[in-house]
């Protein structure tokens, strides 16, 4: 069993992939914020790639916000910020690639001034982000900036030194329009329909509170590319960590496990430099929205819409509710009848067979993905990747009956109950406030603005929430399922 840090590397043997550039050679010149599964194996890897064809100007320092990134911190510390990514096809063989591009971390709440110093440094050209959808502080339902975080808040009302995510861009962009040094750009990595317009709004409405003449700077110097990123990325366990030592005779405290599936289109908007991304399989746009709107709408609302159903019905896993004809028929009737019709051209996709890959992905027992993954912080997702089907589908007239399936699934899981009594995993920074107003009254979640907006007041989608929840009421999650496919 080999330990992993830089020196035990030449001991792998032929089943894992190395690196074999000069970690000490790379230029850290991205700096990106909230290093967790997803971006270890997504552009992480993508930069890895890059160095291993031989360019080592594209290194990555990771930044650590919460306090719950000292793990991550540590794990990487003691292993030289070396990881272990193994991917799984569907059918079920893996490979695995340690991965060489996270070449610093720093975490916030140890000193934020050596954060600050690095977004200012003349090296980093670039700021990436997945710090989830309710990192930005972008009110769903009116599109303003209306943060709830204590840092953020703490930031805005003039706290030492800069502790939020926002707090942090904006002082360290400040210090570099001080100093004449050009700006960064900002590029979110985040599942948000427009994901670069969102990080916008939220740099824009933090900055315009505390310096309204660095806020005009920033939206006349700093560039927002949009992107559609893909990649299944279940939460590393430590059934992750014994099947990494077992398989691949390495003990990694924090290994990644993805499917083999990626995809990264990118809107080439980088007047500070970028990687030549192009080159290690990105696909950069001009226009990246109908690929996110079909990636949001298809695989991250179908994931809500298979794991309220599917937990409530007693499933655990994703594949358990992806390779039963039920929850596919489901599944694809969703996609097809209600999602397709809102989508526009996609250039070089066929949506049909997207769908079919994207049941054949969803159907891998090797990830072993969990739907309780799928729901955390729904009160965020669903007004992203559900709500816009629902609301061109009224204004169209088109079917909304599998979206309010969904919907009255989400208010029963709210509840706190699976059908066979066990507890619902609902983790959501709204959950006490949305559980008094189901207990209340369940129609009246639909006129809880943060999450609807207006949309819950149109009479149609009312009378189908209701029906629905009727229907989950005397028929349970697998009978309401086939009543609607009947």
């Amino acid at each position: 069993m080999t330990e992993l840090t830089a020196g035990a590397l030449a001991t792998l043997d032929g089943r894992v992939s190395v690196p074999t550039y000069d970690r000490a050679a790379v230029r850290s010149r991205i700096v990106h914020v909230g290093v967790g599964g997803f971006h270890r194996a997504h552009e992480a890897m993508y930069l890895d790639r890059l160095l291993e064809a031989g360019d080592t100007e594209w290194g990555l320092c990771g930044v650590g916000v919460l306090s719950f990134d000292a793990a991550m911190r540590d794990a990487l510390a003691a292993q030289d910020g070396l990881y272990t990514l193994v991917t799984t096809a569907p059918d079920g063989t893996s490979t695995a690639r340690v991965v060489g591009s996270i070449v610093e971390y720093l975490f916030v709440p140890d000193d934020p001034e050596a954060v600050v110093a690095k977004l200012a440094h003349p090296d980093t050209a670039i700021v990436s982000l997945t710090i989830t959808e309710g990192g930005y502080g972008i009110d769903d339902a009116t599109g303003e900036y209306a943060p709830r975080d204590e840092a953020t808040l703490a930031d805005l009302d003039g706290s030492a030194s800069p502790r939020s995510v926002m707090g942090l861009l904006t002082e360290g962009l400040r210090r570099r329009r001080d100093a004449g040094i050009p700006a960064f750009t900002v590029m979110s990595c985040d599942n948000i329909q427009g994901n670069g317009h969102v990080a916008r709004a939220a740099l824009l409405g933090f900055s315009e509170r505390r310096d309204a003449e660095l806020s005009a700077w920033i939206a006349e110097h700093v560039s927002f590319p949009n992107s559609m990123v893909d990649r299944i990325t279940p939460v590393t366990t430590d059934e992750t960590r014994a099947a990494v030592a077992e398989e691949f005779g390495i003990r990694d405290l924090w290994p990644v496990r993805s499917e083999s599936f990626a995809q990264w289109v990118l809107e080439d908007a980088f007047p500070a430099g970028r990687p030549p991304f192009d080159e290690v399989g990105v696909q950069l746009v001009d226009d990246v929205e109908p690929y996110e709107l079909m990636k949001l709408r298809l695989l991250n609302a179908s994931h809500q819409a298979m794991s309220y159903l599917g937990i409530l019905s007693g499933a655990t896993y994703v594949h358990e509710v992806c390779t039963d004809p039920l929850f596919v028929g489901f599944l694809r009737g969703y996609m097809h009848e209600e999602a397709i019709p809102t989508l526009r051209p996609v250039p070089g996709i066929d949506l049909d067979a997207y769908c079919d890959e994207l049941i054949a992905r969803f159907g891998s027992e090797a990830i072993r993905d969990t739907l309780a993954r799928q729901v955390v912080d729904g009160s965020d997702r669903l007004p992203k990747f559900l709500l816009p089907v629902v609301r061109e589908q009224l204004t169209t007239g088109g079917r909304i009956d599998h979206s309010a399936l969904v919907l009255a699934g989400w208010s029963v899981f709210l509840e706190g109950r699976t059908e066979t009594g066990e507890p619902t995993p609902a983790v959501d920074s709204r959950l006490d406030e949305l559980r008094a107003i189901i207990a209340d009254d369940p129609a009246a979640l639909l006129d809880y603005a943060p999450v609807f907006g207006d949309l819950g007041q149109d009479a149609r989608l009312r009378e189908a929430y209701l029906s629905a929840r009727a229907s989950l009421a005397e028929r349970g999650a697998r009978g309401a399922i086939a009543a609607l496919r009947a």
